[in-house]
């Protein structure tokens, strides 16, 4: 970017294409999205220092032109990846639901995206900003208490094996792997920045950092995230609102070096006038009092500024132990153990910033008084932050963590119930796990087809029927399962868990007395495919999403309105040995055999998505939406090869125009290269 603001117009297409190219490839889009903010300010700042200037606005806007086409290639490289993420998101839940009678708080919803309750989730304490300066402000991460040798050495014997419970983390987000910070001296330099670093570009930074900050306090400040939610495009895609303070961790750092540098260059810019102030102000003092001095009061009276030290939740769960007969006296005295031994940890952590902070100030100051030349004072800030950040990051990522690699098959343990399952020949067919929270965990995804698992990003529609149907109907399969003895051959299926029925749920995994894990036949399966006498045609998603949980899904089909055209408006009745068998399985081609007297229209137990096609005999098939999720055809009298594929051309065009920028990109950094030796050539003569 600065390269393109320089007038080097052609290096900066090169080196903008190249890194925003490795940026998108690290495929974390909310990242993406977040660069756009410094960016965006960056662009501001440099416009505004060249009218300062009075240079106009040409040189800005070829830079800017040349910027942006240097992000149009990194794009285009990654356009493939990029475009149909953005086509999953508006099927997604991040998407915008066709629901109208919610039974959510309206108020919680966005326009088209996530709940603004489920963006906010992880919304960073106010108060929890200081994390930036003393990592530990609110504990540091979601571990064990009883890990941490600091606040153990404050621990009251009675109360240790309540603290291997407890974790170390104090804040009210439901949990962390570690808090933001960027570096006690880095902050430090980050406030000196602001007292003599001038120019647009530093304020523009500044600005970043404030509105990242905000950001990330969430529902703490829901005035600006509303505003964002209802204003900003995209916003209301992404979820942990925290992960913006990624923001600040590269502008801070930024502006403090661009600190660094001017002292170093110029050591007596640190004499500045403030306003209110009669004389010149030395900034190096003024920047270590604020920032030192902070960290001096967090660790000589921490209750004046952090008062509580246990979470919302810890408080509800140590009042709830009166309910199994602890006495008023022994929670008070938790209580206040616990309060003392996340006090000490605070202190520590305080203390040790100010030190950190009074070191750095120290080499800065040798330096301004010429008893250490410039190499040797960046270099030791260099490994004064490296030995900062190294003890603090290797509380959270440490020698522990790195074992023995294992194979996956480890990790996953098959058991016997998942053998008993896999004995079975046909090709597809789903397997609900009860032994876990069905929907958070992926434990059961690994040996069969499940129907639960978690994602950030299901299909809306598949977690609307889950939310309306799915969880409903697997409280009654498990009623059902306890009562006829794991026999679910004599249950009326289609009227206890019909839903499951058409996701082909064929398998159940139960736990028994012995806690060991159990399969569960379920005998209504309705199979891969099957012909239905009737069509329950429907205006709207409502009514879609209610008659699946009222009509005999084994012959009515409920289907939208606007599906009339691609299954026909008169459907034959089927004959009573239609049949439909999958023969072949990949994960982008299903291939059915499937055959009737008198035809008719199939429904498929897989999940409707657009770009599916299906073949009949070779014969194209439009395929429509039935029962809110799942795909149907019209099929003819007799016997046929269905095809289903899923081959957008959209992937080919995609990867087509990839090719190319990375094609340019590459011609284009080749061609400067070749120019650069043929100028050093000529000037060599």
């Amino acid at each position: 970017m600065a390269l393109c603001y320089k007038g080097k117009y052609s290096w900066g297409v090169v080196v903008t294409g190249l890194f925003m190219a490795l940026q998108i490839v690290s495929n974390h889009v909310q990242m993406t999205y977040y660069f756009l903010l410094p960016i965006f300010a960056l662009s501001i700042g440099w416009l505004i220092s060249d009218l300062k200037e009075k240079k106009g606005v040409a040189g800005w806007f070829k830079g800017s032109c040349a910027f942006a086409f240097g992000c149009l290639l990194g794009i285009a490289i990654n356009i493939s990846n990029l475009y149909h993420t953005w086509e999953y998101s508006k099927e997604s839940m991040r998407g915008k639901s066709e629901l109208t009678h919610k039974t959510k708080d309206p108020a919680d919803q966005t326009s088209s995206g996530l709940e603004r309750s489920y963006i906010t989730a992880w919304s960073y304490g106010i108060g929890e900003t200081w994390t930036l300066l003393v990592p530990n402000t609110k504990g540091g991460a979601s571990m064990p208490l009883s890990m941490s040798e600091s606040a153990m050495s404050k621990a009251e014997p009675q109360f240790r094996p309540i603290y291997q419970q407890m974790g170390q983390y104090w804040g009210e987000q439901p949990g962390t792997s570690g808090p933001v910070y960027i570096g006690a001296f880095v902050c430090m330099l980050f406030v000196l920045s602001l007292l003599i670093v001038r120019g647009p570009v530093c304020w523009s930074l500044l600005i970043a950092t404030m509105l990242s900050i905000a950001l990330s306090w969430g529902k703490n400040f829901m005035g600006l995230t509303d505003f964002f939610l209802d204003y900003v495009p995209m916003y209301d895609k992404f979820r942990t609102v925290a992960s913006i303070l990624v923001i600040a961790e590269f502008t801070m750092p930024l502006m403090a070096l661009m600190a660094l540098k001017k002292f170093i260059e110029q050591p007596d810019s640190i004499e500045v006038d403030l306003p209110f102030v009669k004389r010149k102000v030395n900034a190096l003092w003024l920047s270590f009092v604020i920032t030192g001095g902070i960290c001096f009061l967090f660790w000589l009276v921490p209750d004046v500024f952090f008062g509580n030290y246990i979470s919302s939740s810890e408080t509800n769960a140590i009042l709830s132990l009166a309910q199994g007969g602890v006495d008023q006296g022994t929670i008070n005295a938790l209580f206040a153990n616990l309060t003392e031994m996340r006090r000490h940890v605070f202190s520590l952590d305080a203390i040790r910033s100010f030190w950190i902070i009074a070191i750095g100030t120290g080499l800065m100051v040798l330096y301004y008084y010429k008893k250490l030349k410039a190499i040797p004072t960046i270099l030791l800030i260099l490994v004064l932050c490296l030995v900062d950040m190294w003890s603090v990051n290797k509380r959270y990522l440490n020698d522990g963590m790195f074992v023995y690699p294992r194979p996956v098959e480890k990790t996953f343990q098959r058991t016997h119930a998942d053998d008993m399952i896999l004995l079975d020949p046909e090709l597809y067919y789903r397997t609900l796990d009860l032994t876990v929270s069905t929907f958070n965990s992926n434990d059961a995804s690994y040996w069969h087809k499940s129907i639960g698992g978690y994602h950030a990003a299901k299909l809306r529609r598949y977690q609307e029927v889950i939310e309306a149907h799915i969880v409903p109907e697997m409280s009654r399969l498990q009623s059902a399962i306890v009562r006829n003895g794991g026999d679910l051959s004599s249950v009326n299926a289609d009227s206890l868990y019909p839903v499951l029925n058409m996701l082909n749920m064929k398998y159940i995994l139960m736990k028994n007395n012995k806690e060991e894990k159990v399969p569960v036949f379920n005998p209504s399966a309705m199979g891969n495919g099957w012909f239905v006498q009737s069509i329950k045609w429907v205006d709207n998603a409502d009514d879609e999403l209610a008659f699946i949980g009222q009509e005999n899904l084994r012959s009515v089909a409920v289907v939208d309105s606007k599906f009339k055209e691609t299954l026909g408006l008169e459907q034959p009745v089927p004959s009573s040995n239609g049949k439909v068998k999958l023969v072949g399985y990949e994960a982008n081609q299903l291939r059915y055999e499937v055959e009737s007297k008198d035809g008719g229209v199939v429904v498929f137990s897989d999940i409707y998505y657009p770009g599916w096609t299906a073949t009949v005999s070779g014969e194209d098939t439009p395929v429509a939406r039935a029962n809110y999720i799942l795909r149907a055809i019209n099929v003819p009298a007799g016997k046929h090869e269905v095809v289903m594929t899923f081959d957008p051309q959209t992937v080919h065009a995609t990867e087509a125009i990839a090719y190319t920028a990375l094609i340019l990109l590459a011609l284009i950094t080749l061609a400067k290269i070749i120019t650069f030796i043929i100028s050093k050539k000529k000037c060599q003569k």
